[in-house]
């Protein structure tokens, strides 16, 4: 293959790994039974300064019917527009306790310009199931800034969207029996066979025939007797537990950022491909030929560990970034792309095509 303005040559082994990290089994995976409920609701935000809904029905509805819990009638709601109709969202901890406090989201539905300095009414929070787990109030503080009027408007981030630090408060527990049964099963956050058989041989080690991988999602771990009526220790002396996660083999590339990220399990067979005004060789040659001033253009490639390019057809140069002992990473054959002043499209096609012609044994996946 040849190339009339450039092209390099390298040798990719694979991507053998180096330094192999384990992770503890609590950040790996979440017990079954402890879980998060989502929670939501619908409130009024006050206080807006002229920056809230206009005259719209739902909103005026909210704010009058908060009047009259107050023991307050009126006939209708101003036009000050500073008050504003909003939906809360938040989540509840497995083990929340009734008067425990946690923080909430509040996004306008409909057209304030801001909820900047505004303050939600007291609201109550519905779980799926329709019951009532937590009653919010509190000023919102948000991340964002709306100025100016005309064809000179700013705004930084949303300014229709904002928090309320620890406005939730907990009125009622979430039930789980999770700590009163023989035995509990971990499910895994990325389920994999392999990480999952290594988690239980790991468990084992430290108490025998206690774990057992029933799936790639899920290791069942039997409580010791030394641990009846301590189901909370046991868990927190299993989450230390360390594993090696079985990686897959997965090249992510985002166009829209310029971001490529390979996992270390990647393997590239040999092939050669030609994209554009770049020729690519996988074999036991790592460099990178340039014709040349004058030259034919013409590009060859000796095979061999000393191998030279005949004086006439241009200059052989090695790459530090594809010249590294056990083989080339991804990334580093991104790098030497990059270097070459590849575009991140013109990478993306490079990969495909080598995927396409079955070299890549990895998952490849185009944001």
């Amino acid at each position: 293959m040849k190339s009339t303005v450039r092209s390099f040559a390298f040798f990719l082994l694979g991507v053998a790994p180096i330094f192999v990290f384990g992770a503890r089994i609590k950040d790996l995976t979440d017990v079954r039974g402890f879980r998060s409920n989502q929670l939501f609701g619908y409130g009024i935000v006050t206080g807006l300064n002229g920056q809230g809904d206009s005259r719209i029905e739902y909103t005026e509805l909210g704010i009058l019917n908060a009047l009259e819990s107050l023991g307050i009638r009126a006939d209708k709601a101003d036009k000050s527009r500073n008050i504003a109709a909003v939906m809360i969202t938040a989540e509840i901890g497995p083990f929340g306790k009734a008067g425990t406090k946690m923080d909430l989201t509040v996004s306008s539905i409909g057209n304030a310009d801001s909820l900047q300095g505004g303050i939600l009414l007291q609201t109550p929070l519905k779980g799926a199931d329709g019951l009532v787990y937590a009653v919010a109030q509190g000023p919102v503080s948000i991340g964002g800034l709306s100025a100016g009027n005309g064809g000179g408007n700013i705004q930084v981030n949303h300014p229709t969207v904002g928090i309320v630090t620890n406005g939730a408060l907990i009125e009622r527990e979430i039930f789980t029996d999770a700590l009163s049964k023989d035995s509990i099963d971990l499910l895994l956050r990325s389920p994999n066979n392999l990480t999952a058989v290594k988690m239980a041989k790991a468990i084992n080690g430290f108490y025998p025939g206690s774990s057992l991988a029933v799936d790639g999602g899920v290791v069942n771990v039997k409580v010791p007797l030394e641990f009846l009526g301590q189901t909370t220790n046991f868990i927190a002396a299993v989450g230390e537990v360390e594993v090696k996660p079985d990686i897959p083999a997965k090249i992510i590339i985002n166009e829209r950022t310029g971001t490529i990220v390979a996992t270390q399990n990647v393997r590239i067979s040999p092939v050669a491909v030609s994209s554009s005004n770049v020729t690519i060789f996988l074999n036991p040659t790592t460099g990178v030929s340039q014709p040349l001033p004058f030259s034919r253009g013409a590009t060859e490639v000796i095979e061999g560990e000393n191998a030279e390019l005949i004086e006439e057809v241009g200059r052989f140069e090695s790459l530090d970034e594809l010249d590294q002992p056990g083989g080339t990473t991804v990334n580093e054959l991104a790098t030497a792309l990059n270097k070459l002043g590849l575009t991140t499209r013109e990478m993306t096609s490079i990969f495909q095509s080598i995927k396409n012609a079955g070299a890549l044994q990895a998952e490849l996946v185009i944001n």
